[in-house]
Parts: C-alpha cells; sequence; structure tokens
C-alpha cells in the first residue's frame, strides 16, 4: 500500500476502532436504558458484579478513566443507589466503593446484555473472542509507548 493509501480515511485503523467503539457503544444504549444506567457506569457495575467493591483509584485504572470523569458519575450512582462511596478508615484519601442490594439486583437484569448485542453483531462467540483478543494485544502494545 502506497503512503497515500495510508492517509485516506478508510484506511485508518484508529477511525474504524472510534466509528466502531461508538457505533456498538449506540448498540447498548436501549437495553442499558431499561436498566437506568449509562454506558460507563455499565462499566463500573461490571466491575463491581466481579469484585463487590473496589477503590475510586481501582477503577480509575481498570476503567482507563479520570477520577474528574469517574467522581460525579458515581455520585449519581450513588443516588440512584446502586453503589454506596466510603472514605477509608485507615486513609481518608482513598474512597472505596462498594455495590449496593439495588445495584446487586441489575445483575439479573443485565444477563441478557451480551448475548442480545453477539446477536446483533453478525459474529460468532469465536469471532467475537478472537477479535476481542486482538484489540487487546493492540491496547496492551499502545499502552507500552505511555
Amino acid at each position: 500500500m502506497s503512503s497515500s493509501e495510508f492517509l485516506k480515511l478508510e484506511n485508518q485503523l484508529c477511525f474504524s476502532l472510534y466509528a466502531s467503539s461508538r457505533a456498538i457503544t449506540r448498540m447498548y444504549r436501549p437495553v442499558l436504558e431499561d436498566l437506568g444506567i449509562t454506558y460507563p457506569q455499565y462499566l463500573v457495575m461490571l466491575v463491581l458484579w466481579d469484585q463487590k467493591e473496589s477503590t475510586v483509584k481501582e477503577l480509575s485504572e481498570k476503567l482507563d478513566l479520570d477520577s474528574g470523569t469517574l467522581t460525579p458519575m458515581l455520585k449519581r450512582m450513588e443516588a440512584q443507589q446502586l453503589v454506596q462511596r466510603k472514605r477509608s478508615a485507615q486513609d481518608e484519601r482513598v474512597v472505596n466503593i462498594q455495590i449496593t442490594e439495588a445495584g446487586l439486583a441489575l445483575y439479573e437484569k443485565a444477563l441478557c446484555i451480551p448475548e442480545a448485542l453477539l446477536s446483533s453483531s453478525g459474529l460468532s462467540p469465536e469471532e467475537i473472542f478472537n477479535f476481542n483478543e486482538q484489540l487487546k494485544n493492540i491496547l496492551n502494545s499502545v499502552n507500552a509507548f505511555k
């Protein structure tokens, strides 16, 4: 491929990832609206459904979100009674996030999400898994340059 071909929009990996990310997030929107949460809140819930509790710093690192974005979102989630925020008794700078009963109750409602989105994708579970592994490899390679 010539250098000029690399400068075409349709040949830009970054644009394909960006457009795909936006399209996938749009696919999630109606399902998540039924749960009363946004896509970033869903990501927080995925972590908390698995771990039951986390610190803001750990969530920030896992989700690649800065605390300026994460803190207001967690406050809204606390107002929805999905999570509870508590300062650590050992270190007041540390804020622990715990999932609540209401947050746990969303888990059962969310079980249908992966299957619904998989069927919308037109890809097999194996194709999705393999593609996700490739994307994680790209992400790890790019993050190595930070």
